[in-house]
């Protein structure tokens, strides 16, 4: 044990001077250090003693829980410092610089009124109630948190009772809902003050507002209250926030880079999706060029499934309300689900019976009348497939696969080009197997998964393994069975080469899951693949199967979704490749140029010839200049370029032109029909007939 500086010794100097017997705390370090402190130190205190002043954190770690730096030692503890960089360091950073964002709104806007303003993904926002402000308005704004981070104001957290909260934010309902609704009768919070200026929060947050000067504003929108439209509008203010000059450079500059591959730019520029108003908000309308590259995925998922043994399945749009409350989707989950069908006949009496909205919502959700529901999910309709008929022991494993379309009632405000929408289509699957083939059967799920990424090129990712909590309570099945399942995903992960973690508490209440993580060329994380073990819809559902002891046993469901939607993984891989798709993926994959009207004949001839072979073609034997024509058709991103002329048509032979403007004259067009033919078998991830230029 060592006792530990003198800064920190004379705190018991002074209380002993004073006749006051002082108290000490044994502080373990994460090198496992054992230091003694008198009383009273604080957390901050102790990671400067332990790492110096340029220690680079903002908060502490104590016994595995997050605290400010002012947090006063009293017990022994471990004690661990929470750099800025890290993932914990930049949610407090983010979450800190929401509070600059509302204290610098409100120095700005006296009668605004901040709401809620957490951490996000990839920064933070904040919703006011206030009269709208637009992009222009934001710089003020920004200059403002510059010059209240240059302050340097201590941040303090400061303990209220029930009360004292409210006195606090008299002035402002929204908080007062929010102290009302999350705080029992007496019981008290805390808030965090900077200056004059606080906000309701348990924090931890970093010790000064001169930690915040790496931030940036980036968009302003209207989201409601609480997320429900009939509520108030407000004005929701987005930013991010580094650690580091540097680091923010680098953000700023992968968002450049993310607007230039932003997926509902390029679908609008490709001609690969849209979205009318008038068929609805998130419903996706895949034009033909769109609709090769979501077949082209189809088809190459079907090809390894029809390997590994799957069975396609079709199941309808709707099913039976009862389906859905056998299954627990209806009414548990019906908050991001469309309203029910209800036959017309019985809606017209209903009305002429004078029911009323919420009479005929507390009606289907009790049961007492039958309805229909736009699909939420696939699994309830697989399961009926697989309860069809008396299955033995040797029918399994049975795997179902569909690539079924299921309906959400996702907020206006969430949804987002082809990765928030409300209507999408899953390449689902669902397995039925037995209790001793859940390991080798998540093993064969999870190379599925990484058969796809490696093919797309897609190297980079990591693997999450959600396991119950272990004080948890709201799992169904028993607990051997849980056992069994986790090692089952523990070993699947641990199999795969690649980074994976274990995360308590995140596994679904039916069963342990695996999520796959890939990380895009820019840097930003999708959460894409999963695999999940369940054991409550078989128990739902009442499922057997004849064993070979001739006694009926439970199977066990595994969920699996390689892509996890269709839409979502259309929309990341437009992004990730920037619209430049593998020669396989593309809409297009030779667009045929010619020089003069002479040429139409041998392009003919050519485009047949490629066709024939199943190159997707277009040709443009128009008047425009071949110059013109190159810059009008690059845009289009077709993997090759053809350009055609006298010498071409004279040698049977073509000239080609890469997206990167290299280009190679002269190829006997037997031989490109051929290279192109086999680039595509291969999936080749970059097109690769042109040979790139040396530089000198």
């Amino acid at each position: 044990m060592v006792i530990s500086s003198v800064a920190f010794m004379k705190k018991t100097v002074e209380g002993r001077s004073r006749g006051v017997p002082m108290s000490m705390v044994n502080v373990t370090l994460p090198d496992g250090t054992v230091n003694e402190y008198a009383a009273g130190v604080t957390a901050g205190e102790v990671v400067v003693d332990a790492l110096g002043k340029k220690h680079g954190c903002l908060a502490a770690r104590i016994n595995d829980v997050g605290y400010d730096f002012s947090t006063v030692l009293t017990h022994d503890c471990n004690i661990e410092g929470i750099l800025a960089e890290s993932d914990e360091g930049i949610h407090i950073l983010r979450h800190s610089a929401a509070h600059l964002l509302a204290q610098a709104v409100m120095e700005l806007y006296p009668d605004a009124k901040p709401t809620i303003g957490p951490a996000i993904d990839r920064g933070f926002y904040y919703d006011f109630a206030m009269e709208p402000i637009g992009e222009g308005d934001l710089k003020p704004i920004e200059k403002k948190m510059h010059e209240i981070a240059r302050r340097n104001l201590k941040v303090e957290r400061i303990e209220l009772d029930g009360q004292e909260l409210r006195e606090h934010f008299t002035a402002n309902p929204y908080k007062i809902e929010i102290i009302e609704d999350k705080l029992e009768a007496g019981d008290g919070s805390t808030i965090y003050k900077q200056g004059e200026w606080y906000d309701l929060c348990l924090g931890p947050h970093v010790p000064s507002t001169a930690k915040l000067m790496f931030s940036r504003l980036t968009s302003v929108s209207s989201a409601y209250w609480r997320g429900d439209q009939s509520r108030e509008q407000l004005v929701r203010i987005y930013g991010i926030v580094e650690p580091t000059k540097e680091a923010l450079k680098a953000t700023l500059n992968r968002m450049e880079q993310a607007k230039l591959r932003d997926h509902r730019k390029l679908g609008k520029d490709l001609q690969l999706f849209h979205v009318d108003e008038e068929v609805g908000q998130g419903l996706i309308l895949w034009t033909p060029r769109g609709a090769i590259v979501r077949q082209q995925l189809q088809d190459f998922i079907s090809h390894h499934l029809r390997r590994q043994g799957y069975h396609q399945v079709f199941t309808p749009h709707i099913g039976k309300l009862d389906l859905y409350r056998t299954s627990g989707h209806f009414p548990y989950y019906q908050d991001s689900q469309y309203p029910p069908l209800v036959e017309r006949d019985l809606m017209k009496k209903l009305a002429d019976d004078g029911c009323s909205c919420s009479e005929l919502s507390n009606m289907m959700s009790t049961g007492d009348i039958e309805g229909y529901m736009l699909k939420p999910m696939n699994c309830p309709h697989h399961v009926k497939i697989y309860a069809s008929q008396a299955r033995s022991y040797r029918d399994l494993p049975l795997r179902l696969a569909e690539f079924g379309t299921v309906y959400r009632w996702e907020q206006s405000g969430e949804i987002s080009g082809l990765t928030r929408v409300r209507g999408f289509t899953q390449d689902d699957a669902h397995l039925f197997v037995t209790e001793d083939q859940i390991a080798d059967e998540v093993m064969g799920c999870i190379k599925l998964v990484q058969t796809i990424f490696d093919v797309l090129g897609m190297h980079d990712y990591r693997v999450r393994v959600g396991l119950r909590d272990p004080n948890g309570d709201k799992y169904v099945g028993e607990s051997e069975r849980w056992d069994q399942a986790e090692e089952a995903c523990r070993s699947a992960a641990a199999k795969l080469g690649v980074n994976w973690s274990e995360e308590e508490g995140e596994a679904a209440f039916y069963g342990p899951k695996i999520d796959f993580v890939v990380k895009d060329v820019i840097g930003r994380e999708w959460q894409l693949g999963t695999v999940q073990v369940d054991y409550n819809l078989p128990e739902r559902f009442d499922l057997w199967y004849k064993g070979s002891d001739g006694e009926n046993h439970r199977p066990v469901m595994i969920h699996r979704a390689p892509f996890g939607s269709m839409e979502r993984f259309c929309g990341v891989l437009i992004e990730h490749f920037a619209g430049k798709f593998p020669t396989w993926l593309s809409p297009t994959q030779v667009h045929i140029l010619t020089i003069s009207e002479k040429h139409k004949q041998y392009a003919s001839e050519v485009a047949q010839q490629l066709m024939d072979q199943g190159v997707r073609v277009q040709i443009d034997d128009g008047d425009d200049t071949i110059g013109k024509k190159i810059r009008t058709h690059r845009k289009m991103r077709p993997a090759y370029l053809m350009i055609l002329g006298d010498g071409e048509m004279n040698n049977n032979c073509v000239s080609l032109r890469s997206r990167t403007g290299d280009q190679v004259a002269d190829v006997p067009l037997g031989q490109f029909i051929e290279n192109i033919k086999q680039e595509i078998e291969n999936k080749v991830t970059e097109p690769s007939l042109v040979p790139v230029r040396k530089e000198n």
